[in-house]
């Protein structure tokens, strides 16, 4: 089979960030014959492997030694439906926010939280997606995947892709399996989250008493806009830090010495806090180092106003890091994938 690989290609365009770093060797697939003629090709020449989607979760800090393998695989399938609910399979390479209309167009519920996160459905199990209380492995049921190890495909249940918080198997086993495939279930009657403020308000600001799922994606496109860079006119990867969980003992004496603190106590007992609230009021909202920032509207995303580099993306998060740990004694972890 050909394979029309390139060389020096400059990854870019390829990551929301922009970060200008070059592929040793880029090809694009856009089947499976061609994702094992790619892989097969790498082995040959002795070459690494590195698996790229949307490029929306992505901090890249040096060129990448390696056949940088392009998933573009697309489709969407209807494989069954009945008056409760409809599965659908989704290939890879599809964009997520597309999808998500997609689905919300034809009457199946339960994405429309998740509308406008950036970046490609493969994507979406190995960061476990989440945005307004909703995460991809709510209504996920399976994911089909390319084995490197065993050179065959395996379709995982949910239970299977170990979901946890931003976190997988894909993600914790990275460059194993390449996801081909992802699988939904949804339903056709409504179970709305509203448990955030900001939905609450956007609501009640149109006067939608009883919202339907379509009232619920238009709210958070239009609360993403507003305090989200569009990466397509400012580079970001979205939110840069996992918001952190931390002991209920913890969030009790912070909320004696910050009383505004935002918080949300999980089912286990411990306490999440709003990662960009933290920032917020450490006062590195809009700060500028070079051309590496913090959003000027949203403390919790870093953007590259132009020629920044990896490094400089990860300096500024690091100083942001030692300043909160010094502050709050609140540990931020960083949730892109960070490409060394």
């Amino acid at each position: 089979m050909n394979l029309s690989i390139q060389q020096q290609l400059s990854l870019r365009p390829y990551n929301s960030l922009a970060v200008d770093v070059a592929a040793r060797y880029f090809v694009t697939v856009e089947s499976l014959p061609q994702l094992q003629a790619a892989l097969a090709w790498a082995k040959q020449q002795d070459v690494a492997v590195f698996l790229l989607g949307g490029g929306s979760n992505l901090v890249l800090t040096a060129d990448v030694d390696a056949l940088v393998i392009y998933i573009q695989l697309r489709g969407i399938a209807l494989l069954s439906e009945d008056a409760e609910s409809a599965v659908i399979e989704v290939q890879a390479g599809e964009n997520w926010h597309a999808f998500v209309q997609w689905s919300l167009a034809r009457g199946f519920s339960g994405l429309e939280n998740l509308s406008l996160i950036p970046g490609h459905v493969g994507a979406a199990p190995v960061q476990n997606i989440g945005a307004y209380g909703v995460e991809v492995k709510d209504h996920l049921e399976s994911v089909l995947v390319y084995d490197r190890e065993t050179e065959q495909t395996q379709r995982l249940s949910a239970a299977q892709c170990q979901f946890a918080y931003r976190d997988s198997l894909f993600k914790r086993e990275s460059g194993r399996r390449v996801i081909l495939s992802v699988t939904f279930n949804l339903p056709k009657q409504a179970s709305l989250q509203l448990d955030y403020g900001d939905l609450r308000g956007y609501l009640a600001r149109q006067q939608i008493v009883q919202p339907q799922p379509q009232d619920v994606s238009r709210a958070v496109c239009e609360i993403r806009a507003q305090k989200l860079p569009d990466p397509q006119q400012l580079a970001n990867t979205g939110s840069f830090f996992k918001n952190p969980v931390i002991s209920a003992e913890q969030a009790q004496q912070l909320q004696k010495n910050h009383p505004n603190l935002i918080s949300f106590v999980q089912a286990d007992g411990q306490v999440k806090l709003a990662a960009g609230w933290l920032i917020d009021q450490a006062g590195w909202k809009g700060v500028r180092q070079g051309d590496a920032g913090v959003h000027a509207k949203q403390a919790l995303v870093l953007v590259n106003y132009g020629t920044a580099t990896g490094q400089q993306i990860l300096q500024l998060a690091a100083d942001i890091q030692a300043d909160i740990q010094q502050r709050y004694g609140v540990a931020l972890e960083i949730e892109p994938n960070v490409i060394a």
